[in-house]
Parts: structure tokens; C-alpha cells; sequence
């Protein structure tokens, strides 16, 4: 029997089986694929090694090992609505995986799976049943011939399961399966049978056979170097090691179900509602490790769903108050030595998780309710659109949190009544899974720029590719717009926030505009136009740099360093960046954090920023490993992709950074940084601008300008300013209370006069009048005119500017006979307007101010109306 029995054993026993067998053990990359816009979360180990297979990417390495977590939760790869209801579906998972790029191939794979399983974990070779691809005659040779695989737990499977692809072109190959028997006590046939989708027989490993390039005419040409993708996921096997045949019975999940269970007071954990919870908040709390906030678009609206599906589950375990955020510190206790990143943002997950939950449970059970009624009333198995969309645009409930309830009653949505009902809001949820697909002419594109601009600001390069319209051409004549690819470059591609430079392309008699840089795999392409001349492959020109405009970006470049550094010093470690932007005239920070910054930390951020731009520190730019650089504590920043060498920019002991950005060469030379703005982006999200240079000393000098003017309007010095319309300030308000008083006793008067025009209609007196005297103080107006009439309907009508305002007023009495919400609305009608109310009191505007008079004559024959149908 094996010693090894936790998850935690199985992910080390798999690190160290492959790192004596010369892989590289690679850290878990971010649930959100960096540099891919064609996937919504990593959702397989091989995800980061994408470009590498592709050829694209080089590593110092040619096999690797990891432990990947993936999220599989939106877009087309989605589980969301399996967990909790099959024993194997999971929103988060780890994907144990080993990595030959051109190395090894499938004689070494088969032996390195089999030997782990069954020499490592020793899991009985009797209970290990494999499958290849049907025309894999290789693979089944290997397996039966040299491995010695019983033929009787041995089959041949078709493309649709046993042979994997990238896309629709590109790299694939073959696959193998090893399945796990947890024998007959369990339902469920062999792979490939009729029964294969019971749980008697569950897959634990894919080794991918990477082999064959697909070609748009879906012709295989074989690979030069065939490489290997393998997956295997730690939940699965662990229920095999662990002797279960449900993942949630595995320590991983024992542990956190146990917690959920102490916070809902209940015992029972096989509870179907603990199991969803439990899986929720290891992929809740990792995606807001990597990045994810909740949001109404993209990731964010899947987080956001997640969290709110968890949060529904906890309410229906009679859980009355916040408590999935709670879940964060078992998780940790679980997880957290595996991946220290988690313990080191647990402040920024509880917050993020507790808020979200609380904005949500404020309308959860209003919600739920409302579901209840209509589903009590329901005829048939079908729960209508209307209610679906009206959870969803009303309650914000996904509609898979619908669905959830649904389906636990034995119900299906009317998805066609649903989306005809919401087709806008839909749009905005179908982009969670909808991203914009690589550059199409650039997508094939083998050739790389090699980047000389750290060091020159003028080049020399050769045309090597050209595009316009997105295509590929030969030439670019004058007047027209493209991109060209040179083999060399100073000019630096956008990338880390800072912007691409711009520039010119010079040749004898030509010239190409460069508006913008932008990398495309290891190319880079200028866009731009051709202002002068004719532009062809392979034509040598000199590469010249807006000199200028570069060095006003480094200085915000290094000016965004300084300002990192110094909010994790004022506000807290929890500080980390989610997005910059570095332009030639200003930079853009932002980072997570969960309160608007005090003008005090402000005024403390700016001056710390400050303080080292004056001690003049000198940029210290260097290249080392990975691991070297963060054990010297470099700050590596969300979204980048980072190789196994990486570039350091450090100045003094404030800032140390992982950048490929252009940097001052001393901090003395921005000047002076001023912040011009700080606010919220979105939850959890803040937002800081500043400028540096001559930029920042214009603003300065502006600035003092206009404190001078304003002090020359109130005849004061600028010392003296603040206290002078401290005062002007008091002395407007008490004016302005003066005015009300006085007007509140003008409309008395003209109450008394305006009484006696009242119509008497069934003993309701009924009034409508215009007084754009009183257009500030109608709600008042009305009010003493009701009580100077008895029982009354009262419209005054005014107007301000370009706007008409009508207020209605009924007395309690009379409010069985009379709306003032439909009053105010008939009136509002030939203004253009619309309002509403309550039954007492309603108010409504317009725009036709022409049009008052009409809208003020509708309301005596309305109300007649109305009485005298009663």
C-alpha cells in the first residue's frame, strides 16, 4: 500500500517523479491566460505553454512538469451548472500535466504514466483499463507489447474522444486515456460501451500525442518535433487513491465542507448545497487572486455568478447572514502551502467575497420569493421568460441561479420567451464568452523582430512583412494605411501599459508615418502610412523614434513604479496593480483597494513619490532568472507573461519590478509627479492619474493662475482665499434660506387667491394652476393649497429654464377616486413628460414648455372623468 494518500502528497510525488526525470517544475500560471484573448480562464494545463507548442515562445527548457489550476466556468468550456448534481464536475480544478516540447514522444510518456501510477501511487495494473485512437497502431504497441496491458482492458476509440486538436488548424495529435475501474459495485460500463458514462470507470489521465499540423484543408502533416501534453487531474485521482468514488469525499473537499457545514449548524455533509459551496470558493477566491473582480462583462460576470450561486446555496441551508468570505481561512489551511499567493491576498479575497455577497443578499430573498409565488402558480414543467427575465433584470439573478431552483423542482426555463425578453441585457452576458480573436493577418506569421530600443533611438531594419486591410501584400504605395514588420527595430511595441512608440520609416524616397507600435508573437508591427513614396518587402529603411514623445513616456513609465511602491508603503501589501496606462502625457495606475484614499494619504503618496525623485537614484536595468528576481523581492505584475529569464528595473530600495518598459536612467529626471485624480473604476478597483515633467509644471503654473484670479474676483490675497469664501459661502446660504422663507410666504398669499378658482366636482375641489414664481418650492405650493381646499386635487404646473415641472397633489380623502401618479402622467403627456408617485402625491417634467397650458387644461375633465365612472 502507498504511503502517499493526500492531495497535497499526490502533487509532490508528481513534482519530484518528473523532476528526476528532467522536467522543469513550472509554477501554476494565472487562471486568466496571459496575452490570449481566445480564452476566457486557463481551462488546461497546457494553456501557458500554448505558444511554445506553437512555436511562438522558447523556453529554457524542453520538458516541463506543473500543477495548473484551472477554471472551468464560462465560455465554451463551462461546468458551472454540473457542480453539486455529478460526483466528477468541478468550476476549479488542478491539472497535474508533463510537458515534452520536441523532447520525448509517446514511448516515454506511456512509461513515465504508467510508472507513476503504478510503481509511485501503486494503484493495482488490474484496475488500470487504456485507450488509444483507432488508427493508432503506435500507441497500441507500446501499451500491449511493451508495457504489457491486459488486451482485455484495452480498447481502440474514435477522433471524437481520442484524438485532440488546438483549433481548427494547427497542432494535434492522438490521445490516450487511462481510465480507473472502481469496480462492479459501482454503475457504469467501459470506456466506449453504451454505459461509458457511469462512474464505475473514471478517466485520470490524457496523454496528448501532439504529432500532425492540421491545414485549412484539414490535411495532416507530421510535426518535426512531435511533442507531449498530458493532464492529469489531482481531484480525480485523489478519489482513487483516497478508495472513493465521489471527488467531493477527498480531504481537499472533507475539510471544506466540513467548515460550511459548522457555519450552516448542520450535519449533514452529504448535502448537495455544501458540495457547491466547497467548490465555489476555491475558484471564487483563486480568480480574485488572479485579478477578477465582480463585474457586469467578462470574467468579472462570471466570478459574479459564481459567488451569487454559492451565496443562494448558503441561504438555502438557512444560512442568515454573510458567510462564504468566512470559507477563505479553511481554504488556506488546505491549500495555501501549495500556493502561497492565496494566503498572501487573503485580506483582498474576504473583502471582495463579503462585499459581493452583501450587496447581493439585499436582494436574495426578495427574490427568491418572488420565484416561489410564480412557481406555485405554475402550470406545467416550464418555468415562463417573463420570470426568468424578470429575476435577472430586477434581482440580477444569473439565470443559472434559475435554473438551479428549477431544476431541484423538476422544472425547465423558456429560454426563447427569456432571451426576447432581454436581448439587450443578453449581449452584454454573451460577452463574457465572446473575445476577440488574434490579428488574422499576423496570426501565421513566422517571422520575429528582434528589439534594439533599450540601447538606440534610429535603426537600420528590413521590410519583412506588410498588411493591409488585415491581408498580406507586396507593397505599400503612397497615401495608403497598413502595418509593416521589420526584422529589427528601436521602436518599443505597447506592452505593460505603455503605450507603442510612433515615429517614421525613412528609405531614399520614402516615408512611412508610424502612428503606433504593437506586438504580434515575437513580431512587431508599426501601423501607420505611407506620407511620401512606395513601401516593399524586403526594402532596407532607417527606423527612426519620436525621440520626444518616448522620453516624456519614461518619464511616467518610471514616475508608475515610484507611485506602486509608495501606495503599498502608505496604504498596505495588499496593493497590486490591475492595469496602467503610461502615455507620453500622463499615466494611469490602477490597483485594488476597497476605500476612496483620504486626502492626508494622498498628500503623503504624492510626497513620497517626490522625496525619491529628488535623491536622483540612479535606474539599475538588468536580466536574471525568475526565481532570483522575486527572491530579491521583484514585484511580477498581473496579466504579464514571464519566461525564465526576466528583466529587472530597480531603483534604491524603494522599487524593484519585473518591467520590459523605457525607464529614465535616474528618478531625478522626471521633475516633480502631481496627481491629478483619484476614484473608483469598479468593486475593489481604484484609479489614480498623475503627470510628471513639463506636464506637471504647466498644471502647477495653471493651477496658480487660476488661485490668483479667483483671489483678484474676492479682492483678497491667495493667502486668504479659503477663509474669504468660507465666508461668501455663509453669507449665500442664509440668502438663500431667505429667499425660501419668502417665497413659502408668497405662495401663501397667492394660495388665498387661487382657492377661490378651485372647481367643485362631486365635493372634490380641483385645482391647476401655473406659477413659475414658485418653480423651486411647487411641492409646497401644492401642499397648502390642498389644506386651504379640504378635499382637493391640486396640479401646479412651472417653468425653469427649458424644462416644464408639474406636481400633483391629492388629499388622503379623495386618493380612492383619484391617482396622483396617473393624474401627473395625463397632464405630462403634451409636454412630452412622464412621472409618477404614490397615490398622494406625484410629480413629472417635460420638455415642451410651449405646451404648458395644454398639459395644465388636461386635468379637470380627467379627474371629472374619473369620479363620474364611479
Amino acid at each position: 500500500m502507498s504511503t502517499i494518500t493526500t492531495s497535497a502528497e499526490i502533487r509532490e510525488a508528481f513534482h519530484r517523479f518528473f523532476a528526476e526525470r528532467g522536467h522543469e517544475i513550472v509554477p501554476s500560471a494565472s487562471l486568466v491566460p496571459a496575452n490570449d484573448p481566445t480564452l476566457l480562464f486557463t481551462n488546461a494545463g497546457m494553456v501557458p505553454f500554448k505558444d511554445v507548442f506553437l512555436g511562438r515562445e522558447r523556453r529554457g527548457y524542453d520538458r516541463a512538469v506543473s500543477s495548473q489550476r484551472c477554471v472551468r466556468a464560462g465560455g465554451k468550456h463551462n461546468d458551472l451548472e454540473n457542480v453539486g448534481y455529478t460526483a466528477r464536475h468541478h468550476t476549479f480544478f488542478e491539472m497535474l500535466g508533463n510537458f515534452s516540447f520536441g523532447d520525448y514522444f509517446k514511448r516515454d510518456a506511456i512509461r513515465y504514466a504508467w510508472a507513476f501510477l503504478t510503481e509511485v501511487l501503486e494503484l493495482p495494473p488490474e484496475k488500470l483499463w487504456v485507450t488509444v485512437y483507432e488508427e493508432d497502431d503506435e500507441a497500441a504497441a507500446i501499451w500491449l507489447d511493451e508495457v504489457g496491458v491486459n488486451p482485455q482492458r484495452f480498447g481502440r476509440i474514435g477522433a471524437a474522444d481520442n484524438f485532440w486538436s488546438m483549433g481548427d488548424t494547427g497542432p494535434c495529435g492522438p490521445c490516450s486515456e487511462i481510465f480507473y475501474d472502481h469496480g462492479p459495485g459501482v454503475p457504469g460500463g467501459p470506456p466506449g460501451s453504451p454505459d461509458e458514462d457511469g462512474d464505475r470507470f473514471v478517466e485520470i489521465w490524457n496523454l496528448v500525442f501532439m504529432q500532425y499540423d492540421r491545414g485549412g484543408d484539414g490535411a495532416l502533416t507530421p510535426l518535426p518535433k512531435p511533442s507531449i501534453d498530458t493532464g492529469m487531474g489531482l481531484e480525480r485521482v485523489a478519489a482513487v487513491v483516497q478508495g472513493v468514488t465521489n471527488n467531493f469525499d477527498i480531504d481537499l473537499f472533507r475539510r471544506l465542507i466540513a467548515a460550511a457545514a459548522t457555519l450552516a449548524n448542520t450535519s449533514d455533509h452529504e448535502n448537495s448545497s455544501l458540495r457547491v459551496i466547497a467548490d465555489h470558493i476555491r475558484a471564487c477566491a483563486f480568480l480574485v487572486v488572479d485579478g477578477v473582480l465582480p463585474s457586469n462583462e467578462g470574467r468579472g460576470y462570471v466570478l459574479r455568478r459564481i459567488i451569487r450561486r454559492a451565496v443562494r446555496h448558503g441561504y438555502k441551508l438557512g444560512i442568515d447572514e454573510p458567510f462564504f468570505y468566512r470559507l477563505v481561512e479553511p481554504l488556506i489551511a488546505e491549500m495555501g502551502e501549495a500556493f502561497p499567493e492565496l494566503p498572501a491576498n487573503r485580506a483582498l479575497v474576504e473583502r471582495v467575497l463579503k462585499q459581493e455577497e452583501e450587496r447581493f443578499r439585499e436582494t436574495l430573498a426578495q427574490g427568491l420569493r418572488l420565484l416561489a409565488d410564480d412557481l406555485q402558480s405554475l402550470e406545467g414543467e416550464t418555468v415562463p421568460g417573463e420570470t426568468v427575465f424578470k429575476l435577472y433584470d430586477t434581482f440580477g439573478f444569473p439565470v443559472d441561479l434559475t435554473a438551479d431552483v428549477a431544476r431541484e423542482q423538476g422544472l425547465y426555463l423558456d429560454m426563447e420567451g427569456f432571451e426576447s425578453a432581454m436581448e439587450a441585457q443578453r449581449e452584454r452576458a454573451r460577452a463574457a464568452s465572446t473575445f476577440r480573436a488574434e490579428y488574422g493577418g499576423l496570426a501565421d506569421f513566422g517571422g520575429r523582430t528582434e528589439f534594439s530600443g533599450y540601447d538606440v533611438s534610429e535603426d537600420a531594419a528590413q521590410v519583412i512583412g506588410l498588411y493591409r486591410d488585415g491581408a498580406a501584400v507586396d507593397r505599400l504605395k503612397a497615401g495608403e494605411a497598413g502595418m509593416v514588420v521589420l526584422d529589427r527595430t528601436p521602436f518599443y511595441a505597447e506592452a505593460g501599459g505603455q503605450v507603442g512608440d510612433s515615429g517614421w520609416l525613412l528609405a531614399s524616397s520614402m516615408q512611412f508615418d508610424v502612428d503606433d507600435t504593437q506586438r504580434y508573437g515575437e513580431a512587431r508591427g508599426h501601423l501607420g502610412t505611407v506620407a511620401v513614396g512606395e513601401l516593399a518587402l524586403g526594402d532596407a529603411v532607417d527606423a527612426r523614434i519620436d525621440v520626444a514623445r518616448r522620453d516624456r513616456t519614461r518619464l511616467n513609465h518610471t514616475a508608475t513604479h515610484l507611485l506602486h511602491a509608495a501606495l503599498r508603503q502608505v496604504l498596505g501589501e495588499h496593493i497590486h496593480q490591475k492595469g496602467s496606462l503610461v502615455s507620453p502625457e500622463r499615466l494611469r495606475f490602477d490597483f485594488a483597494h476597497f476605500e476612496p484614499i483620504s486626502d492626508e494619504a494622498l498628500r503623503r503618496i504624492e510626497g513620497l513619490v517626490n522625496a525619491w525623485v529628488r535623491q536622483n537614484e540612479p535606474a539599475d536595468i538588468f536580466e536574471t532568472g525568475y526565481d532570483e528576481a522575486v527572491a530579491m523581492g521583484a514585484m511580477a505584475l498581473f496579466g504579464e507573461k514571464y519566461g525564465d529569464r526576466v528583466r529587472v528595473v530597480r531603483f534604491g530600495d524603494f522599487s524593484t519590478e519585473l518591467c520590459g518598459g523605457c525607464h529614465v536612467d535616474r528618478t531625478g529626471r522626471i521633475g516633480v509627479v502631481v496627481i491629478t485624480a483619484e476614484g473608483g473604476v469598479s468593486a475593489g478597483v481604484r484609479r489614480i492619474e498623475a503627470v510628471t515633467g513639463d506636464a506637471a509644471i504647466e498644471l502647477i503654473q495653471q493651477q496658480n493662475q487660476r488661485l490668483a484670479a479667483a483671489a483678484d474676483q474676492l479682492r483678497v490675497s491667495p493667502d486668504n482665499l479659503l477663509p474669504r469664501l468660507e465666508s461668501e459661502l455663509g453669507r449665500i446660504r442664509e440668502l438663500e434660506r431667505e429667499v425660501g422663507r419668502l417665497q413659502q410666504r408668497l405662495a401663501s398669499q397667492a394660495g388665498d387667491e387661487l382657492a377661490g378658482k378651485a372647481v367643485d366636482i362631486d365635493g372634490v375641489k380641483v385645482l391647476a394652476v401655473r406659477m413659475d414664481e414658485a418653480a423651486d418650492s411647487l411641492r409646497e405650493t401644492v401642499d397648502q393649497l390642498k389644506n386651504k381646499l379640504g378635499t382637493a386635487v391640486v396640479v401646479v404646473g412651472a417653468v425653469s429654464g427649458e424644462k416644464v415641472k408639474l406636481v400633483a397633489g391629492v388629499t388622503k380623502d379623495a386618493t380612492d377616486r383619484v391617482a396622483a401618479g396617473d393624474l401627473v402622467n395625463a397632464a405630462a403627456a403634451p409636454v412630452g413628460g412622464r412621472g409618477g408617485g404614490r397615490p398622494d402625491f406625484a410629480q413629472a417634467g417635460g420638455s415642451d414648455v410651449a405646451a404648458i397650458g395644454e398639459a395644465l387644461a388636461v386635468v379637470e375633465p380627467w379627474v371629472r372623468e374619473r369620479i363620474e365612472q364611479q
